[in-house]
């Protein structure tokens, strides 16, 4: 069990907006939300007070287009420095042979990818969007969805698990030119080295995305795919615990040249500097005993908050978690996810609506909520207070299927357990 990490000291800085009043009543709102609510939303965490304060600093004023000694603007000396150590950070912490940390997000990483890698036109299959997928995978919304012939495998029907036997036969079938392995609502391992195998069959790339399950890779606690996929993108913010970006890596130095110029000055001018300080002060912080053992207590967390979840009578998709997320199948209550999490937010539970495979409900009110633990673990959260929070929501559904709920008195539990475990300021 790791103790809370702070936040950002903020004092001082909030002086400086004395006169924007508006955006500093917005900011205090937003550090009453993250204080005064539990958050559990699978893709949001806290960051450390160092990994803030490099993102505050004077990195912010600087243009650096281009890579280090290879920039375009002069007065690249810092930038060069803090750009190389982030890269040199995240490539040790993967065990990568090269690294890009400029993407600005993980849509901007895949995006990237698919310019350095594709043509318009040419066919991508990705797991499916309401098998746990993402949007970046293919979905018609997207860019990956509209400039590509986007196809999709599935889960099983009878567990919810990746189906491999699928995504082979569609392999073949199809014969894309990329395979897209990762989602945004899968809970289970995925077996990369199969899918390795998948992609070498028909001749495609392997793209792993490992947005949700980066932190937990580097503590050694979910499959590594630098191994086996051609290239590898993540966010830096969910179980990684910094800031608000992305990073491609692989161990093909020719596809890193590729990536490289697909990056800039394909899709992105200049690095947001501010960011990149900020990741490799995150990455340093992972490499450290401490975070892995963080990573642990997620995981425990999760696998306690689902075996309360499921006793009380919910139904977990995949039937458990292997890493930090839940998707919570809320029909067995008669209500919608929308419903569902709009009745949590009201008591400061924050979770987000989300489809399950195989959805009858639409988009808008699909039948799962998704869960996660890493935020309220990096606030000193662990096994017993993920207990309670799942007793709260089961008495939060149980509420809305009962037509009332206890809301003042689930707000005082609420309020209880976030001031005896404070997000440090």
């Amino acid at each position: 069990m790791t103790s809370a990490v702070p936040m950002v000291e903020t004092a001082l800085d909030l002086h400086s907006l004395a006169g924007d009043l508006e955006v500093l009543m917005a900011i205090e709102a937003e550090e009453a939300r993250q204080h005064d609510g539990i958050e559990l939303i699978a893709s949001e965490n806290i960051a450390s007070r160092a990994v803030r304060a490099a993102q505050g600093s004077v990195f912010t004023d600087k243009y650096a287009e281009g890579y280090p000694e290879r920039r375009y603007y002069g007065g690249c000396g810092p930038s060069d420095r803090i750009e190389q150590l982030a890269i040199d950070r995240v490539r040790r912490l993967f065990d990568a042979v090269w690294a890009n940390v400029q993407p600005h997000s993980g849509a901007s990483a895949n995006l990237a990818v698919f310019f350095a890698l594709l043509q318009p036109g040419d066919t991508i299959l990705g797991l499916d969007l309401a098998c746990g997928g993402h949007l970046t995978h293919g979905s018609p919304v997207t860019v990956s969805g509209r400039w590509f012939k986007a196809v999709t495998y599935q889960v099983r029907r009878d567990d919810e698990h990746i189906d491999y036997d699928d995504l082979a036969r569609i392999a073949r079938q199809t014969r894309p030119k990329l395979i897209l392995v990762g989602g945004s609502a899968y809970a289970r391992r995925i077996d990369f080295a199969r899918a390795r195998a998948i992609a070498d069959e028909v001749g495609a790339f392997l793209v792993a995305d490992i947005a949700h399950y980066a932190g937990l890779i580097v503590a050694d606690l979910y499959p590594s795919p630098v191994p086996h996929a051609h290239v590898v993108t993540s966010t830096t913010h969910k179980t990684l615990r910094g800031p608000r970006g992305g990073i491609i890596l692989s161990n093909d130095e020719e596809i890193g040249r590729r990536v490289d110029k697909a990056v800039f000055p394909g899709i992105q001018g200049g690095p947001l500097m501010h960011v990149v300080a900020a990741k490799a002060v995150a990455f340093g912080e992972a490499l450290g005993a401490d975070f892995r053992r963080y990573s642990a207590q997620v995981i425990d967390n999760a696998q306690a908050l689902g075996s309360v979840l499921q006793e009380g009578g919910l139904r977990l998709v995949t039937g458990g978690t292997d890493c930090h997320l839940l998707l919570v199948d809320v029909t067995p209550f008669g209500i919608d996810g929308r419903t569902a999490a709009e009745a949590l937010e009201r008591v400061g539970l924050t979770v987000n609506k989300n489809a399950i495979p195989f959805d009858l409900h639409p988009p808008a009110r699909p039948s799962g909520i998704r869960v996660g633990t890493p935020a309220a673990t990096s606030r000193g959260f662990g096994i017993s207070q993920f207990e309670e929070v799942g007793t709260l929501i089961l008495a939060v559904l149980n509420g809305v299927r009962a037509g009332s709920v206890d809301e003042a008195g689930i707000r005082g539990s609420v309020a209880r357990l976030t001031a005896s475990h404070p997000i440090e300021r």
